[in-house]
């Protein structure tokens, strides 16, 4: 079954020696050989600010960058997000991203008791995040708490469903053929649109 794929590439430096920006496009590649249709967002070349206002987050106009951004990710049935892990959680660039575009009329709408309905319904997402240390020491010591964060409060929130992960640790230290099992499976990953 052909499905439609947004490829979400977090990472803050738009150089292409990025290792998850390797990964990003053995996922493309993959998503072009099981016959899906992607499309890619990559906030490095993005054009907003930040929110500082709660307002601003509620009531304010997205950037066009911002808007196109989200077109996509309507669009798409299945997203991959890539991003490295930063002091324990994802860049600053890509949570300034994350909150302008799931802003309420887009990923949610708040109900009259204040709890937030989910506007995504449908859409599923893998998460793909690089990290300097092992990854079970995120997972077991740190609790994966900025990956916990972003699939309960972000993409829970916004009917996301099922959000699967793929943790690389250790990816500065990666041996080739190591690399070469990780972009293989990836690629998979996209054949499979999972």
């Amino acid at each position: 079954m052909t499905r439609r794929l947004a490829i979400l590439q977090g990472h803050p430096d738009p150089s292409a020696e990025r290792f998850g920006r390797a990964l990003a496009a053995a996922y493309a590649r993959g998503a072009a050989r099981g016959g899906h249709e992607t499309r890619t967002v990559d906030v490095a070349t993005l054009d907003f600010s930040p929110l500082r206002t709660r307002r601003e987050f509620e009531e304010g106009t997205p950037p066009d960058d911002i808007r196109r951004a989200q077109e996509t990710l309507a669009w798409a049935d299945h997203w991959a997000i890539f991003y490295p892990l930063w002091f324990g959680d994802a860049p600053a660039l890509f949570k300034a991203f994350v909150e302008q575009a799931f802003r309420p009329g887009f990923a949610l709408r708040y109900r009259p008791s204040g709890l937030p309905e989910g506007l995504l319904k449908g859409k599923s997402a893998r998460l793909v995040v690089t990290m300097g240390m092992p990854a079970f020491v995120y997972q077991w010591f740190f609790l994966a708490h900025g990956l916990r964060n972003l699939k309960r409060n972000v993409l829970s929130y916004s009917g996301v469903s099922p959000v699967r992960a793929t943790l690389i640790g250790s990816a500065k230290a990666l041996d080739e053929a190591t690399a070469q099992r990780w972009l293989a499976a990836l690629e998979e990953l996209g054949r499979q649109a999972n």
